[in-house]
């Protein structure tokens, strides 16, 4: 069964439904004991960071969280979920997690396209995923697939931990982490069938990583 962290950020129901989709078992919860028992965690979100933020450390899963990967528990973290395991997003001045090394920014409103066009803040669309190193949960993705992004910041992290870029005015990290944890930028949940196979594809890390125990 697969954990998906519900702390009050939203978009929890649309990973829930794309998971039972694809046959997988999985429980919207915010309790540790459930948490700790799951074979896995996603840990989705949109919105603010700072909000995101003081709604994990009210409710004490910051410590859940931070726990659970300590222990070896694969994570994956989507949106706002992939940016606050970093040390600090300047969105609303935001302390974060501090799971893997590095920062936040914000797209630049002067950078353009490959067309010359100026980029729009937010980013909203459809781009392609350019993996920089082998990474398990892209495994059996073409390389033309596209996936949905939605977001003013993107993830910063130190350059070992980024796994894979896309371009939007300047060439940002869209997956970083390492093995059994990773984050990233885009919704797999709304990204169709290449993000149908990024989560079959966490599925399968977590259940081979459950069973080696």
């Amino acid at each position: 069964m697969l954990a998906i962290l519900d702390y009050k950020a939203g978009n929890q129901t649309s990973v829930r439904r794309a998971l039972d989709h694809l046959g997988i078992p999985c429980r919207i919860t915010s309790d540790p004991a459930v948490i700790a028992a799951a074979s896995g965690i996603i840990f989705p979100g949109v919105g603010a960071a700072g909000q995101a933020m003081d709604e994990l450390t009210q409710t004490g899963l910051d410590k859940v969280i931070k726990a659970q990967v300590d222990a070896g528990k694969p994570l994956l973290g989507i949106c706002v979920g992939c940016q606050i395991l970093l040390d600090y997003s300047p969105e609303n001045d935001t302390k974060a997690l501090g799971i893997v090394s590095g920062e936040c920014a914000m797209f630049n409103r002067s950078l353009t396209e490959e067309d010359g066009a100026p980029i729009r803040v937010p980013h909203m669309g459809w781009n392609r995923v350019k993996p920089l190193r082998d990474c398990e949960i892209l495994r059996g993705i073409e390389p033309e697939a596209e996936f949905y992004f939605v977001h003013s910041y993107y993830p910063v992290p130190a350059p070992e931990f980024v796994l894979a870029e896309t371009f939007y005015g300047i060439d940002f990290c869209s997956v970083h982490g390492r093995p059994g944890l990773w984050a990233v930028q885009f919704h797999p949940e709304k990204s169709g069938r290449p993000g149908l196979t990024l989560l079959a594809n966490f599925n399968a890390y977590c259940r081979e990583a459950a069973h080696a125990q």
